[in-house]
């Protein structure tokens, strides 16, 4: 009796190339999409290999000059250029954005920080956790939000990057004057504090440490590219589009701190970013429940998506280049090996930051593809596609008016 079975066809070594190639290309574009955790990788391994050629003073490639001044510049020179006038004065005059920004940033997370503090210091009178990395979240909480990195991370998940940079340029303005003040002010009242509560530092330097560099690599530049794509506006949008320029923008103490603190800073720092950047989502965008409630109608609107991820990327960040100078200045008396300790969590947390925001644009990317589809496309009665006579495009981040309100 003959064998009725049929025997499977092997695949031809042509096809399993195919597939084994597509598999590969997939992981590349992976991989490249985290450039910047490779670069920053990268940047580490060669400062730990050759620290003498970006140390800030007296380094080969001066990166006192270079990179706090000279790259950042580069970076809102391209906005400038990139970002029509017309969108950058509007969120110039959305107050609303502005409020819930800097509300997040100046209150919330302070309010935060310092329940989490005082519970700790509730829960290990023996002091495990030390505090000098307590006083030093107190102070991170304090601080502005980034500069360059929020622009960058907001314009590559698809969000409205003159909002991000608008809340950059108030939110580092209102900084020195907000956060020294602010900080001393927060501190616990017990006696373990007093090294930072009476540090009688003069912020003078500080001050016009800061506002240099806002002005000289943030408010110049931006100006500057304005001023180009106001003159010449049909050549800068074709420069724009054919160097991809947007794409080129986006490229001891630990040691002396107990294992119990080191622990606790890196995983409160990852906790901490995405739960505030949960916290920024739903104050953007509020669950239906709320917006149909009669009470809360009146008040309670939901963002564009644009807006949305520049409120989730610049609210929960946080930046160096004020909080360390502004630690240094604050606590000028105290011992370096104490203000060492006390700068970890800044140093951490703004690190830390840049590497979940990475994980972050991706999910916000591929929201905002999901957003733009429900609400570019209608399906009428019949099944019928269309699109919306009123649609736009979505990189200019104009919409149509009465989207604004509704909630998906």
């Amino acid at each position: 009796m003959e064998d009725s079975t049929i025997a499977a066809p092997n695949p031809s070594p042509r096809r399993v190339g195919d597939r084994l190639l597509t598999a590969l290309k997939q992981i590349s574009i992976m991989i490249l999409r985290q450039w910047l955790l490779i670069g920053m990788g990268i940047a580490c391994a060669l400062a730990y290999l050759f620290p003498d050629i970006a140390k800030t003073d007296g380094g080969v490639i001066r990166s006192e000059y270079t990179v706090l001044y000279g790259v950042i510049a580069i970076i809102f020179l391209i906005s400038g250029l990139s970002i029509p006038r017309q969108k950058l004065f509007k969120q110039f005059l959305n107050w609303r954005l502005h409020v819930l920004v800097q509300v997040i940033s100046f209150l919330l997370i302070p309010a935060l920080v310092l329940a989490v503090v005082h519970i700790i210091l509730a829960a290990d009178p023996a002091g495990h956790i030390d505090r000098a990395v307590l006083a030093g979240y107190i102070l991170t909480a304090c601080i502005p939000t980034t500069i360059a990195s929020n622009v960058v991370m907001t314009r590559a998940a698809g969000g409205d990057d003159a909002a991000a940079l608008v809340e950059v340029v108030l939110a580092n303005v209102l900084g020195p004057f907000v956060t020294a003040v602010w900080t001393v002010t927060l501190l616990p009242k017990s006696a373990e504090f007093d090294t930072w509560r009476y540090g009688g530092g003069s912020l003078e330097i500080m001050y016009k440490h800061v506002f240099q560099q806002l002005g000289l690599s943030v408010l110049l530049p931006l100006f500057v590219g304005q001023l180009i794509r106001w003159t010449w506006p049909e050549r800068t949008a074709w420069f724009i589009q054919k160097t991809k320029l947007p794409k080129l923008a986006s490229a001891c103490a630990l040691q002396s701190l107990s294992a119990q603190s080191i622990i606790f800073v890196v995983l409160f720092n990852i906790a901490l970013y995405i739960a505030l950047t949960v916290i920024s989502f739903f104050s953007s965008r509020p669950p239906k429940f709320l917006l149909n409630h009669r009470w809360f109608q009146p008040i309670l609107k939901s963002m564009p998506p644009e807006e949305t991820i520049a409120v989730c990327f610049c609210s929960p960040a946080k930046s160096t280049a004020l909080g360390l100078p502004l630690l240094y200045a604050m606590w000028a008396p105290v011992d370096f090996y104490t203000k060492a300790k006390t700068s970890v969590p800044v140093l951490l947390y703004t690190t830390e930051q840049i590497c979940v925001a990475q994980f972050f644009v991706q999910l916000f990317r591929r929201w905002h593809a999901r957003i733009a589809e429900k609400e570019d496309v209608e399906v009428d009665g019949d099944g019928d596609v269309r699109s919306r006579p009123d649609e736009v495009e979505i990189g200019m981040m104009q919409r149509p008016a009465e989207s604004h309100g509704g909630v998906v």
